[in-house]
């Protein structure tokens, strides 16, 4: 009798248990997974530098690793700062956002945090690094620039490349250094290791170097035809342009520390398709969009091992920007920029 108790017991338990199982919820990611299948459609804005094709490759990665069919329309960058602008009058006047997911970078992102205008969302539960999660949930960072100076190389030794920031103060570069409009680099600078005091002194030496100004895409041209032979700092998707098409352009790679400018990934405020937009920027940090972006516009995450430019950022400084530094650094881009002649 004693025995046969046992027996009920054991397969009472083993029912309970089974029950357990088939009514455990279902994983967040096969939640957010099912949600965005049934919105079906994703508007995504990015970097005109990711291209029609780079957004193509996210877009079918993205589907087969969700094993998803959601229509991703790309809408690309113009400007930025005009774009961040479109978002806040949207929102103002109480018209949905033209865009669910936005890549820009984090300074773009942190004016927009500033404003409550992202859609949180509790990315760990998906098992996002921490690290990578900015902006409050609003963002995740999945992609880093790697900001140096660059020189011609065909008209400048490597031996004879800048081999520090201040390198480019010495009077062999006179009037042979092209700025960019991207003065944030300089601010970043200061709101890093170098500090103010020092960042402002540089900035204004820099000024008597009687420096070329302009866009990034003019000074990119100077540089590769040689109307100047070293230039502040050029984006990473212009090196990988010149490696792609053979132009004279390099990097000073022994140059410290690195000014690493970071796109970040958000939901806007109001998106029309919320659980794709949210999966979807999941999806930037997974391997296969990594090797999109390096592929596309040569660039990926530091911070997210197995990358190239994990590698490549070993045993480097790295200057990051916290969010609450993002206001510091654009009142500095602006005074730097016209202490150099930009404004």
């Amino acid at each position: 009798m004693r025995s046969m108790r046992l027996l009920y017991s054991g397969l009472t338990a083993g029912w309970i248990v089974l029950q357990w199982l088939s009514v455990a919820p279902a994983a967040p990611l096969d939640d957010l997974i099912a949600a965005a299948k049934k919105e079906g459609t994703l508007d995504f804005y990015g970097p005109s530098t990711l291209k029609a094709d780079g957004a193509q490759a996210l877009a079918q990665a993205f589907n087969k690793k969700y094993g998803t069919n959601i229509s991703v329309k790309f809408l690309p960058s113009g400007s930025m700062t005009r774009d961040v602008g479109k978002v806040a009058t949207q929102a103002a006047t109480g018209a949905p956002p033209e865009w669910d997911v936005m890549v820009a970078t984090d300074a773009h992102h942190a004016s927009l945090w500033l404003r409550k205008l992202h859609k949180p969302f509790d990315y760990k539960s998906l098992a996002v690094d921490e690290k990578l999660i900015d902006h409050d949930g609003g963002t995740i960072s999945f992609v880093h620039q790697y900001i140096v100076p660059a020189y011609n190389s065909g008209m400048v030794a490597s031996k004879d490349a800048p081999k520090s920031w201040e390198d480019l103060l010495q009077p062999k570069w006179k009037g042979k250094v092209g700025v960019t409009t991207a003065t944030h680099h300089l601010g970043r600078l200061a709101v890093g290791p170098w500090g103010e005091e020092k960042t402002t002194a540089y900035v204004k030496a820099l000024a008597q170097q009687n420096p070329v100004v302009g866009e990034l895409g003019p000074t990119y041209s100077r540089l590769q035809l040689g109307e100047i032979l070293v230039a502040l700092s050029l984006t990473d998707s212009y090196i990988h342009l010149a490696k792609q098409s053979g132009a004279p352009v390099a990097e000073a790679v022994e140059v410290q520390p690195v000014v690493a400018p970071s796109y970040n990934v958000g939901v806007i405020k109001g998106a029309q398709h919320p659980n794709a937009a949210h999966l979807f920027a999941v999806f930037m940090t997974l391997p296969e969009s990594q090797q999109v972006w390096e592929r596309t516009v040569g660039v990926s995450s530091a911070l997210i091992p197995g990358t190239a430019y994990y590698q490549k950022a070993k045993g480097k400084q790295m200057i990051y920007m916290r969010k609450d530094q993002s206001e510091k650094v654009e009142s500095l881009a602006k005074s730097y920029g016209k202490m150099i002649g930009l404004l």
